[in-house]
């Protein structure tokens, strides 16, 4: 078996005497959308920090694309794409004029052919010339899958990626992303939506209170928890579901 894209080795990650992330260990392969749950709180942004190198933790490993964190902190950065829930893309600029100076950044040649392959790729090549703050929610979102994906990294972390769309913009999201990983991409989405989780992921770990407690294919987890006296109380509608098994492991109080 190939090397993972992806390996999280006994992490732990402290602010100052709070312990955020508790000995989280997971990988995730090429070709593979992984998805990382958990109420507020529970550890998530923390892990997904370290692994993209906005955050130092006190122990453990983090391995992208074989190379170390720790050791190669500059390829290990330059073999990750990142889409974060809230873009900060410079909202005057022009779609061409976003994707453009994003190649730049990367190195990567971007003729003029090129830019028109990829804006009707993403469906926007009739708003190329319209600045960034007048697209939609879920244009916004296709232009920042764009500049994630723009140096072909091989591991993406995608952050909240469809929340605040619309049921027709998240399907076509959710369709961009599966084509990610069928050509090979390694993938962890955050979300706290079960379903989006059990419509994309082909595995997920639920992490709270900083710990990973199930790890498994979305189906996998609800055949081993179906009959599990939370997860059974839990559910609303009599067929156990994602969402059943995410709150009878997590619990039904809200987290600040």
């Amino acid at each position: 078996m190939d090397e993972p894209i992806l390996k999280v080795q006994n992490l732990d990650i402290f602010y100052k005497s709070f312990q955020a992330v508790k000995q989280v260990s997971f990988f995730v392969n090429a070709g593979e959308i992984f998805g990382l749950l958990g109420p507020n709180g529970a550890g998530k942004t923390s892990t997904l920090s370290a692994i993209e190198g906005l955050l130092k933790p006190q122990n453990g490993e983090i391995y992208v694309a074989g190379y170390n964190r720790k050791q190669h902190p500059l390829l290990a950065s330059a073999n990750i794409g990142v889409q974060l829930q809230a873009t900060s893309f410079q909202p005057e600029l022009s779609v061409s004029e976003i994707i453009e100076l994003y190649a730049g950044i990367y190195g990567v040649d971007m003729p003029k052919e090129k830019l028109k392959e990829i804006l009707i790729n993403i469906k926007l090549e009739d708003a190329a010339s319209k600045h960034f703050g007048q697209l939609s929610g879920g244009q916004q979102q296709r232009v920042s899958l764009v500049i994630a994906m723009i140096h072909n990294p091989p591991l993406v972390l995608l952050d909240e990626p469809t929340m605040g769309l619309d049921p027709q913009s998240r399907r076509q999201l959710w369709e961009r992303i599966e084509s990610m990983r069928n050509n090979g991409h390694a993938i962890v989405l955050t979300t706290h939506s079960m379903e989006e989780a059990e419509a994309v992921c082909d595995r997920i770990a639920i992490i709270d209170h900083g710990n990973i407690i199930a790890i498994d294919t979305p189906q996998a987890l609800i055949d081993k928890h179906q009959n599990d006296a939370g997860v059974i109380a839990a559910s609303r509608k009599g067929k156990i579901t994602l969402e059943d098994v995410f709150i009878g492991l997590t619990g039904k109080d809200i987290r600040p």
